[in-house]
């Protein structure tokens, strides 16, 4: 049941999606010609990539706040590196940035997995943590688009097919976790971890394991998004996407990723990032003021989180009557 339930939730937050568009059509046709929502889509690329890595982490019953802090020690790092090495290949820059992140991963990973530290708690420490080491290593100052190479800022911009590179980053990122997630057996033990953590264990899976590689996916996306982010805007800073975790957050609950482990799929993850991206870019564009927009943002989040509780009530009653017709 709760298999059918997910499609039905992502077709009306698909729906939602195309009220908004044509909501803000009828203001201004132009806002839903293709040339514009393909700026909306790359406006919007960066919160698809890092709702990704979060929706697995939440998934194995973990949440991971360091993101965002993760993304701009990361794209402070590589920024600094252009500017001391600027004819270093794109594709170093690019696997250094996903490294940094992966380790930045690996530490929460390590301290959830071994130490049985709570993941909110960890995420919160190397969140200051991170944020503090921007400051050290930048000395507070800032990394400028002239002191960056013309090929480091360059390559997110570059269109192929009509669509930046950030988009295509996107895009394939999309392909490669909904592959992960449905045919490979570290995407099984994920929903195995979040469903039942217990049932897991006699299956032959390594909850903690499980739980460290998922932070580790989702602290490589944000090194990449890190270098994506700072090379896209050309400018590096200590308080780069500040609070822009909790954005990633509600992405994925919008998206019907349950915050209880388990439950939620990549298109969900996808649906709730591109929610939060229209109405960024649509409601402005009907002079609905910044509070309204935080209010349905908000509003939508509730929705998200009741919807869940409602389903994880009914799987509870469905086991109840198993087990009554059993007795």
């Amino acid at each position: 049941m709760l298999s059918r339930k997910i499609p039905v939730r992502e077709t009306i937050l698909a729906g939602a999606i195309g009220l908004l568009l044509i909501l803000a059509a009828s203001r201004f046709s132009g806002f839903v010609a293709p040339a514009n929502l393909a700026n909306v889509f790359n406006d919007t690329a960066p919160l698809i990539i890092l709702a990704l890595g979060q929706m697995v982490v939440i998934l194995t019953r973990c949440i991971d706040l360091s993101v965002a802090a993760n993304l701009a020690l990361t794209g402070m790092a590589v920024a600094m590196i252009n500017v001391a090495f600027p004819d270093l290949p794109i594709p170093v820059i690019i696997a250094l940035a996903i490294f940094l992140g992966a380790l930045m991963g690996a530490i929460n990973g390590i301290l959830v997995w071994k130490l049985s530290i709570p993941p909110i708690v960890v995420t919160l420490g190397t969140m200051t943590i991170f944020r503090g080491t921007i400051f050290l290593i930048s000395d507070g100052k800032w990394v400028n688009s002239h002191e960056m190479s013309a090929t480091f800022t360059g390559f997110p911009r570059a269109e192929f097919l009509g669509l930046p590179i950030l988009s295509w980053a996107a895009i394939l990122t999309v392909v490669i976790f909904a592959v992960m997630m449905a045919r490979t057996p570290l995407g099984r033990s994920i929903y195995a971890v979040g469903g039942n953590p217990h049932a897991a264990v006699y299956t032959g899976i390594n909850v903690g394991k499980t739980q460290f590689f998922a932070f580790v996916i989702s602290g490589a996306l944000a090194g990449l998004t890190g270098y994506l982010w700072v090379a896209r805007y050309a400018v590096a800073y200590v308080d780069i996407a500040g609070g822009f975790e909790l954005e990633v957050v509600a992405a994925c609950v919008i998206g019907g990723i349950s915050i209880a482990g388990g439950i939620g799929s990549v298109g969900g993850a996808v649906l709730g990032a591109l929610f939060l991206g229209v109405v960024k870019n649509a409601l402005p564009v009907v002079n609905i003021s910044p509070f309204w927009q935080l209010a349905i943002s908000g509003s939508a989040i509730l929705i998200a989180v009741a919807f869940n509780a409602s389903a994880g009530r009914t799987k509870g009653r469905i086991i109840l009557k198993s087990a009554e017709k059993s007795t």
